[in-house]
């Protein structure tokens, strides 16, 4: 007969064992029930992992695309003297290398009106041409349109505003300042009703609440710029290239400028995100490793419980290591297989995740992730496929490290111990 520690690493007879091991026996129910947890948890744990990164990613996307969509990725305020040459400052900004666009804008501050009702908003003027460039607007217009925008003195505002103060397109909005003409007995305030010319929704519940955009020269007329803007917006190709551009631009304008990106104007904001992921990422990682160390007590039972057999895979020729190899591949199938149905699993919910939420919704009676909580109107998610590969690396190892001891256990046990009582 030929000798066992002939054989080569991961044998076939290491694999039939292993096999073996994993299938239910009456006498071993208890070890094969441990092991059916372990694959739960691990598929449960990657699964959710996933699916949390993947909800995660799609809530920052979506908010970054929607915020710096509609407030532009670096904002140029005037130093010295006001933006009076914003024509060709806007200009000499669109040529550098990566900027898509330079808007200059007309903000300020108004209550906006239609009957009774009343509600706080941001009026922000804007060329057509500029807007029309502006997608989260642009290319969700529910009512009306944009032609013409500039030509007359229509205004376009939010869904959610529109409803509020139930108004549509054709509609009388009428809006107050404070910032009215300066009389003898101080400034008063200007009050002036616009018609609605489109209704638009972004899917952000505080854009669509908030804003108002009119055109830039009834905007520098409404808020006495005398010919000057607030601010440029510049949008660039990439937010998180958003430092190289800052020098560019500056360079660029042609006079004294101030400029900041938008990570000064979001830091809390996605600062929060931030530190959410990484203790959600933390507190799910921790259910992964609960699971493992389901394997590793389920091995410890599963030698002990083999000891004889062992000891007569020893006698026969069987080395420690192909004893350990056995091991080592009984708890990693589990490791492996609940993290391949895990990895399934969590991709499923993160591309439905939409649809599972109004079914919940539904079901429950209970609106889950309000948009007035969480801004946007809907549940993104998004995969990272190098996050993804990540946490399905770190569930493979884990497995891996969880079988060594059991596994060293088995490789240990003297063959004459073993079979003593046998």
């Amino acid at each position: 007969m030929r000798h066992t520690s002939g054989t080569h690493p991961f044998a076939p007879f290491e694999w039939m064992l292993s096999l073996r091991y994993l299938r239910a026996r009456r006498r071993e129910g208890f070890i094969s029930v441990n092991a059916a947890f372990s694959f739960l948890g691990i598929m449960l744990g990657v699964a959710t992992l996933i699916t949390v990164l993947a909800v995660l990613n799609g809530f920052r996307k979506e908010l970054l695309d929607k915020i710096l969509g509609l407030n532009g990725h670096l904002l140029i305020q005037p130093m010295e003297y006001a933006l009076n040459d914003w024509q060709q400052v806007a200009e000499r900004l669109s040529k550098v290398p990566g900027v898509t666009l330079a808007a200059p804008l007309v903000d300020g501050g108004a209550l906006a009106s239609s009957g009774p009702g009343g509600h706080g908003v941001m009026v922000r003027g804007v060329r057509a041409q500029d807007l029309g460039k502006l997608g989260s607007v642009a290319d969700n217009i529910k009512q009306g349109t944009l032609e013409g925008f500039d030509a007359g003195q229509g205004v376009a505002i939010g869904r959610q505003l529109a409803d509020k103060l139930s108004i549509g397109v054709g509609d009388t909005l009428t809006l107050l300042t404070p910032r009215g003409p300066v009389t003898p007995v101080g400034i008063m305030p200007r009050i002036k009703g616009y018609k609605v010319a489109a209704v638009f929704e972004i899917g952000m519940f505080e854009f669509d609440t908030s804003f108002v955009f009119m055109p830039l020269t009834e905007a520098q007329a409404y808020f006495d710029r005398h010919g000057d803007v607030s601010t440029i917006a510049v949008y660039i190709t990439d937010a998180d290239k958003v430092a190289r551009f800052r020098q560019l631009v500056q360079d660029a304008a042609g006079r004294p400028i101030a400029v900041a990106d938008w990570r000064q104007f979001n830091t809390t904001f996605f600062g929060a995100l931030k530190v959410q992921r990484n203790v959600m990422f933390l507190i799910v990682t921790i259910i992964v490793i609960v699971a493992v160390f389901n394997i590793t007590s389920g091995l410890i039972m599963l030698v002990k419980d083999k000891g004889p057999d062992i000891g007569i895979l020893r006698t026969i020729g069987a080395t420690k290591t192909a004893v350990m190899r056995v091991f080592v591949i009984t708890g990693t199938a589990i490791g492996a297989v609940g993290t391949l149905v895990g990895l399934l699993l969590g991709a499923l919910i993160s591309f439905n995740a939409e649809a599972l939420r109004r079914g919940l919704s539904w079901l429950t009676g209970v609106e889950i992730f309000p948009e007035r909580l969480y801004f946007l109107s809907r549940l993104p998610a998004e995969m990272d496929m190098g996050e993804t590969a990540a946490v399905v690396a770190m569930a493979l190892i884990l497995s891996l490290l969880a079988t060594l001891y059991p596994s060293w256990r088995a490789a240990r046990l003297d063959p004459v111990e073993a079979l003593r009582y046998e």
